[in-house]
């Protein structure tokens, strides 16, 4: 790996994660809903793929360098349309309006969304995509572990797709209304799109795993997980589904939390003292 360029393509790549997370940050304060910070999630980490991979071109396999670049477009434009079209029409996330409301009304509470909305996550957008922008540089085709790591990539999007198409369908039908979705992959684990989106990082890290240099980006997918699995992933949806899903506490005592395995067919009780 080119140690000089690979630092330039570092540093492009946080100005273009930055670049749409600004963008979305003005569109935020224009319409005064920050929820769109999701939708620009998926396109930031598209950006970053295409710019290290304009970057990267005479340094890294072309073959490569193209694959990474295509799993993380599939994966993020389709993580971007899907919020888009769940978010149509509706008032600010919940999740953001508790954040906020932290921060006094007016301009201190816009800087506070700034910071801890927008450039936090442009810097995990960056700090996550790391492994991708490794890989976008390594300079011999693909071997057995980053063909592995395709088809990995492959089972997180069929989680997560399949998952999101489910719950859709799933909400779209009145009499489901206040009803705990607990069919399909949703029977086996409690969070099929985010044990997908595990899957979906851990896939491109392996692609730039077959070089030494690879394995210095290993933080980028332990970070990711443990976000969806014990940060503002899982944990955070599970208190708003707990305190307003009738059924939930029985749901969450038969199915997985994360890893898809069979219901339990003697349910563990719900932990005292807690919203499950």
């Amino acid at each position: 790996m080119n140690g000089a360029a690979f630092a330039v393509n570092l540093a492009a790549t946080l100005g273009a994660a930055l670049a749409v997370l600004l963008a979305a940050f003005a569109v935020g304060v224009r319409t005064g809903r920050h929820r769109g910070v999701d939708v620009a999630w998926g396109l930031a980490f598209t950006a970053v793929a295409w710019t290290g991979y304009g970057l990267s071109a005479g340094y890294g396999d072309d073959g490569r360098r193209l694959l990474a670049t295509v799993l993380v477009t599939v994966w993020g434009l389709r993580l971007s349309a899907h919020i888009a079209r769940r978010a149509r029409g509706q008032d600010e996330d919940p999740r953001y309006a508790r954040m906020l409301s932290r921060a006094p009304a007016g301009p201190a509470r816009t800087r506070y969304a700034l910071r801890m909305v927008y450039l936090l996550q442009a810097a995990l957008v960056w700090f996550v995509s790391l492994p991708v922008q490794a890989a976008q540089y390594v300079p011999h085709p693909p071997g057995p572990l980053a063909w592995a790591g395709t088809g990995l990539w492959a089972v997180g999007l069929f989680f997560e797709a399949v998952g999101d198409q489910q719950l859709t369908r799933f909400k779209a039908d009145p009499a489901n209304r206040g009803r705990v979705m607990d069919r399909g992959l949703w029977r086996y684990t409690r969070h099929p799109n985010y044990f997908g989106d595990a899957c979906v990082w851990w896939g491109l890290f392996l692609l730039a795993a077959d070089t030494p240099i690879g394995w210095a980006f290993v933080l980028s997918p332990v970070l990711m997980t443990y976000l969806l699995a014990y940060g503002s992933g899982k944990p955070m949806l599970e208190r708003q589904l707990g305190s307003s899903k009738p059924g939930w506490a029985e749901y969450t005592a038969r199915t997985s939390g994360f890893l898809p395995l069979p219901p339990r067919t003697r349910p563990r009780p719900p932990t005292p003292g807690t919203s499950r």
